[in-house]
């Protein structure tokens, strides 16, 4: 797990040393231990690296490898081991024990199919000496990031957005992707950023370089597949497929040369995380596995008790944390600043610290439950995609129940979640009435394709989740995790997301996913041996929610502040109907997140 950098000349003149270290020192706290350079005709690559698989100097990057290929990785490539037996086979050498090796020895069998054999997360930049490219490419799922910016000059990509910003032009805002945010809360939607001309790659796609033309090419080399045999399995046979996935993708995810913890939040992701985990760690290691949990200060929201139930059941070594409005406050530009844009809510800080105490306690490598949900219909969001696949009414009416009677919604709130979430101009309407305070001539041009689109989803499950991870949902979450845990120099692994278990979830019959109201069924029952009664068959989701009104109260002076003063605020928001207090927490949390963004990365108005 690292941080990359690149530049290239268009002009083909030497990347200036000066130039590539500034951006390499950027993101210094993705890789503490290690940096290297590699200057090629008219670019340069730069790496921080963090030890994690191979810590000797032979996993070394940026690496070569016979003298044919250069690359700069940040990742993990989880089956290495199982692809480098397999080259070996091919007659390929290897004189280190690190994944990065493989990448390059897979890349001079395979060319750019290579990535279509890795399990792992993974952002790259590989120097072709002979074909004279530099191919770059993001993970399927987008869990690592790759940023990028296009100059007359140059293109610069780098780990975070912060290292290619000074090659990017005046820094301002995309209002598109504001709008976005403000109004519907999409994050990471998109290949565009919050900031004009700085771009992502997005998940499951190759960039090419060609350095003799200075042109590139972006294009998909992976689509999620729905495997018919899967979805015609029974009940108990998708259940035994998914648990002996899920448990493959966590045993995977423990190989590491560093200490392994994980995360937990007390709901049934990161339970069965931890639970399949600490028993394959315990057999492995001969210690106990240590999980850590964020206690919120509000009780409502206290999810302690359960993350005590699934230790003491697990035999975990659970560390606790509480933190503080004080804690909040020490840490807040730091953590807007991490994010580098806005993001949904102060539940982001949660993460934060549960990382950050990682790091104290040396885990190096982090385990998480995040794609759970979105793999397996865990949000009570979802009701109305399942309840529109059921067929016939009495069956409609029967899930309609069951969903009220086996979640924390009403059946009012059921039937309300359904009209809200499949018709796109109810839903439009609520949101820009929410944002009344918008000028008028925004909010009444203001459209959103991508919502329309999820609104006509939410009436097929299949289309709906390939949104949900592909555009919508999921990409923040992963922006969340990467940023939270790199800045404090700890790697997230995450089994959810293993392609093959993910594949697995959304092929089994939907009937599997949400059965008889009760949400994430198939993992419910794949857990039942593993984990306590109390957790398995728990109505409510949490996570790792934050003391929100507390935490916002308290700094509800500089709130107000920040948001009236806000110049980016101003070309969006008529100050003559605009009225702080009648906001809703979110929506307040919204607009000072994104004044204060404005302000710690100097962004323009215009």
């Amino acid at each position: 797990m690292c941080g990359i950098s690149g530049i290239i000349k268009k002009n083909n003149t030497p990347v200036q040393v000066a130039e590539i270290t500034a951006m390499n020192n950027l993101v210094a706290h993705r890789g503490p231990d290690g940096e290297g350079f590699y200057y090629g005709p008219g670019f340069a690559f730069g790496h921080r690296r963090l030890s994690i698989i191979d810590l000797s100097e032979n996993g070394h990057q940026p690496m070569e490898y016979n003298d044919k290929l250069v690359i700069t990785f940040n990742g993990e490539i989880y089956n290495y081991l199982e692809i480098r037996n397999e080259l070996k086979e091919k007659g390929y050498d290897f004189r280190s024990e690190s994944d990065t090796e493989v990448i390059l020895a897979a890349y001079q069998c395979w060319g750019e199919d290579c990535v279509k054999h890795f399990n792992g997360m993974w952002a790259m930049a590989v120097y072709d000496k002979i074909t004279e490219t530099i191919f770059c490419s993001r993970d399927r799922f987008g869990v690592k990031p790759f940023y990028y910016t296009v100059s007359e000059n140059a293109f610069v990509f780098g780990s975070e957005i912060k290292q290619v910003l000074p090659f990017a032009g005046k820094i301002t805002y995309d209002q598109k992707v504001v709008l976005d945010y403000l109004i519907i809360g999409f994050e990471d939607h998109s290949s565009q950023t919050f900031f004009r001309n700085v771009f992502k790659l997005m998940p499951s796609h190759n960039l090419v370089y060609n350095l003799r033309n200075h042109e590139f090419v972006i294009k998909p080399y992976y689509e999620i597949e729905f495997n018919q045999a899967t979805g015609s399995l029974n009940e108990a046979e998708a259940i035994e497929t998914y648990r002996h996935m899920l448990e493959s993708a966590v045993q995977l995810r423990l190989r590491s040369d560093v200490k392994v913890g994980t995360c937990l939040s007390g709901g049934m992701d990161s339970s069965s995380v931890a639970a399949i985990a600490a028993k394959q760690y315990t057999q492995n290691a001969g210690q106990q596995f240590t999980a850590i949990h964020a206690q919120a200060t509000e009780l409502n929201i206290d999810e302690s008790d359960k993350a005590k139930i699934v230790s003491d059941h697990c035999h975990l070594n659970l560390e606790i944390i509480k933190p503080s409005e004080t804690d909040f406050l020490n840490v807040l530009d730091e953590v807007i600043y991490t994010q580098e844009e806005p993001f949904g809510s102060p539940s982001v800080f949660m993460q934060y610290f549960v990382l950050k105490k990682a790091r104290e306690l040396n885990c190096l490598v982090m385990l998480d439950g995040q794609g759970g949900d979105e793999t397996l219909l865990g949000y009570e969001k979802y009701y109305p995609a399942y309840l529109a696949s059921l067929k016939g009414i009495r069956n409609k009416w029967s899930g309609f129940m069951k969903s009220a009677e086996n979640s924390s919604l009403s059946r009012m709130q059921v039937l309300k979640y359904f009209v809200y979430f499949t018709k796109y101009r109810v839903r439009i309407r609520h949101v820009k009435k929410r944002c009344h305070f918008l000028k008028r001539e925004i909010l009444n041009s203001y459209e959103s394709a991508e919502l329309k689109q999820l609104s006509e989803a939410y009436l097929d499950i299949q289309k709906m989740q390939l949104l949900e991870i592909k555009n919508l949902q999921l990409p923040h979450l992963l922006r969340y995790e990467d940023k939270n845990s790199m800045r404090n120099s700890v790697e997230t692994r995450l089994p959810f997301l293993d392609y093959r278990v993910l594949q697995t979830a959304l092929s089994v019959n939907n009937g599997y996913k949400i059965k008889n109201g009760w949400t994430k069924y198939i993992l419910r029952k794949s857990m039942e041996k593993l984990l306590p009664e109390s957790i398995v068959w728990r109505r409510n989701k949490l996570g790792f929610n934050a003391p929100e009104k507390t935490w916002l109260d308290s700094i509800s002076v500089q709130m107000k502040a920040e948001i009236e003063t806000s110049p980016i605020i101003d070309t969006l928001v008529d100050r003559s109907v605009f009225q702080l207090d009648q906001l809703d927490l979110r929506t307040k949390w919204r607009m000072f997140n994104l004044a204060r963004w404005q302000k710690l990365y100097n962004v323009q108005a215009n």
